[in-house]
């Protein structure tokens, strides 16, 4: 197999991914493996994943610089297929011949219809790891349902019940972290099965599902559900029953939370921190029993005392007197944060035809020995239909090319 030289794990440089994806869930599992050094074929309609457009309305044209595309597509190489057209599909056919793994988020009933069915797939390409993420599963009646995360990870596994406001309103949650966290569940799922094919020279089906994902996430509520019959909703802020778990605002209208879980271990340093030792006599703050307790007015006294002075005043005393807490942050802040500065939270992504640059957010993962340098750019639509293909009619010539109806024994993943 040939493909693009780019710095990254040796283990990845010659791993060939096939990527049919749309929006968000698939694209970002895809994407941390091209960080990582390998080889990745986004095939798309003629018009393009529909992600490309999906900003349209605020100026962002359907290429690069469209930041939310080019997190989720960095280092990848664009190739069009209209897999409509048999022709088309033979393409795909023989791409995939020559591929680790094809990762795609399609409808089941949409693959069905291309012929490219997991488990027959497979049987085609015995040596494919072939990775669905789907709404809701591969089985089912409603396997074929349409599923953006706010449908399938938030609102039927429970996560926006659970995080309902005071009101008993249910959480519309902020657009594609759902689907984040399902691609870092596909990244771990594919990636295992790429360890036993590289030892078997066998591939399989690996399956994920946005609601899976979900339930696994609200996993403690779910299982409290399932032993005790019921289980506590989120609290409102003014009665949670952990106060020294709680968000406070400061005389500067921001925000952050105590983080201290063990009462009893920590109010002593909060008192201090507030210049009140005169609490820990209050019977209210006498252990975390009391302040579980009379929590309502616990954090009543707590956001009259903290109102007084502004977070940075607070931030210097809850430091200095050992108080576990954290700043609430925006994304204004968060871009400047220097913890996240210090371990490369973000990365430039580089345009080679224009020679912008963006910033972009970094995977949660970094490796030793492997320096952050700037990421090659989101592919234009089509950019390498030419070249991927010349590559596969030169590697056919010299004999390189793998056979659908074989893979290589046990003894390695040769191709």
């Amino acid at each position: 197999m040939t493909g693009p030289e780019r710095d990254g794990l040796a283990a990845l440089a010659d791993l060939r991914v096939v990527e049919l994806g749309v929006w968000v869930a698939a694209p970002s599992a895809s994407a941390l493996l091209a960080d990582w050094g390998a080889d990745v074929i986004k095939v798309e309609p003629p018009v393009g994943d529909p992600m490309r457009h999906a900003f349209g309305s605020l100026g962002i044209g359907k290429d690069f610089p469209n930041p939310a595309f080019a997190q989720d597509n960095r280092g990848k190489r664009s190739v069009v297929l209209d897999l409509r057209d048999p022709a088309d599909r033979d393409r795909l056919e023989e791409l995939l011949a020559t591929a680790d793994v094809f990762l795609s988020n399609l409808r089941p009933d949409a693959l069905d219809a291309l012929d490219l069915e997991p488990a027959s797939t497979v049987a085609r390409h015995p040596r494919l790891v072939y990775c669905s993420v789907s709404g809701y599963g591969l089985r089912g009646p409603d396997r074929n349902r349409p599923a953006y995360d706010i449908g399938a990870f938030w609102a039927r596994s429970g996560l926006s019940v659970q995080l309902a406001d005071s009101e008993g309103v249910p959480l519309n949650a902020r657009g594609g972290i759902g689907d984040h966290i399902s691609g870092l569940a596909a990244l771990a799922g594919l990636l295992a099965a790429v360890l036993e094919q590289r030892h078997t020279g066998r591939g399989r089906v690996v399956e994920v599902s946005l609601l899976r994902t979900g339930t696994y996430v609200l996993g403690w509520d779910l299982s409290l559900q399932a032993t005790l019959g019921k289980v506590a909703r989120a609290e409102a802020r003014h009665s949670n029953q952990t106060p020294l778990m709680n968000s406070y605002r400061t005389a500067d209208g921001r925000w952050f939370f105590f983080t201290g879980l063990e009462a009893d271990r920590h109010i002593a340093n909060v008192c201090r921190a507030l210049s009140r030792p005169d609490l820990l006599s209050d019977p209210r703050f006498a252990d975390a029993a009391a302040i579980r307790r009379n929590r309502t007015e616990v954090i009543a006294v707590l956001d009259e005392i903290i109102a007084e002075k502004v977070l940075d005043v607070w931030a210097e005393r809850f430091d200095r007197e050992g108080v576990w807490w954290a700043p609430a942050q925006g994304p204004a802040d968060v871009l400047e944060d220097p913890q996240l500065a210090a371990n490369d939270g973000f990365l430039q992504a580089r345009d080679t035809a224009s020679g912008e640059t963006l910033r972009s957010v970094n995977g949660p993962v970094s490796f030793s020995d492997l320096p952050l340098r700037p990421a090659p750019p989101a592919p234009r639509l089509g950019q390498h239909t030419d070249e991927v293909f010349s590559e596969l009619a030169r590697d056919a010539r010299q004999g390189g090319a793998v056979s659908p109806e074989r893979g290589p024994g046990p003894a390695g993943p040769g191709r």
